[in-house]
């Protein structure tokens, strides 16, 4: 495949996901409907600009970016560095001050796939009293964690409703950054023990309720948590774009309570 023909068939790709015709593209990219027709047929080469300035019309993540330069033959523009790297040092400030704040409730990061990239001390004694302490360097995907039958699961009372609210995000990922990563992510999930079945047509949640919480039990301990994610503004770095950070709350007296007495100096134990 020549070139040309690479670059038109991932600018077709992205066209089709977001479901815009060619006049609609080329009106928020701010060219002629032929010079994307001819782009889309292999029939012109884009410059460094035009390929830039399509990806900015198309909205697709910075990593998505990179991908349409290379392959119309430019070098990639936004790196990816490494979360522990010395560019990302003010990121990691940010976090670390996001994970303070939220003593002694719990905080993680994760990447893109839910891997686990950092913990508070709060998110850890959660998931210490849970499912026991985590060996040191051990992977951690939240998603498999949350989905799979026997981490979260057994102490995770609203499991159904929680997952199907999840894989729904799920599913918004992987049209939205459209890599085979996120899609195997995906079916990964889904091919855990009753969780496709949850996806199911006119199957929905309680629409009583403004927050879906998650209400876990193990014992006599009950908590019920809502969650909030958060992500970096104006992101120049692929990391720093797939940065989320997932905060948990209490929704009731009893569960801040237990969350406050599992603090160090609290006199609590678990």
């Amino acid at each position: 495949m020549s070139r040309e023909q690479e670059f038109a068939s991932k600018l077709r790709f992205w066209r089709h996901r977001r479901g815009w015709s060619q006049l609609e593209l080329a009106g928020r990219a701010e060219i002629s409907q032929r010079h994307l027709s001819f782009l889309e047929l292999g029939r012109a080469s884009p410059s460094r600009d035009m390929v830039l300035r399509l990806a900015s019309a198309l909205d697709i993540p910075l990593r998505q970016h990179n991908a349409l330069l290379i392959a119309a033959g430019f070098a990639p523009v936004w790196r990816e560095t490494d979360l522990d790297a010395p560019e990302l040092a003010e990121v990691r400030e940010a976090i670390d001050y996001i994970f303070a704040q939220q003593e002694p409730f719990p905080v993680v990061a994760v990447d893109r796939h839910w891997n686990l990239l950092k913990a508070n001390g709060g998110a850890l004694r959660l998931v210490e009293f849970l499912v026991g302490p985590l060996a040191p360097g051990t992977a951690v995907n939240l998603a498999d964690a949350l989905v799979g039958p026997d981490v979260l699961r057994p102490y995770l009372l609203n499991w159904a409703e929680v997952v199907r609210y999840f894989l729904r995000s799920v599913e918004a990922d992987a049209a939205a950054d459209g890599r085979p990563e996120t899609a195997a992510l995906l079916e990964r999930l889904l091919s855990y023990g009753g969780v496709r079945a949850l996806l199911r047509p006119g199957v929905t949640g309680d629409a009583a309720v403004a927050v879906l919480p998650m209400h876990f039990r193990k014992g006599a301990v009950a908590l019920k948590l809502l969650t909030t994610i958060a992500t970096l503004g104006t992101p120049q770095d692929i990391t720093a774009q797939e940065l989320r950070i997932e905060s948990f709350f209490p929704m009731d007296r009893a569960t801040a309570a237990v969350l406050r007495g599992w603090a160090p100096g609290s006199g609590e134990a678990r």
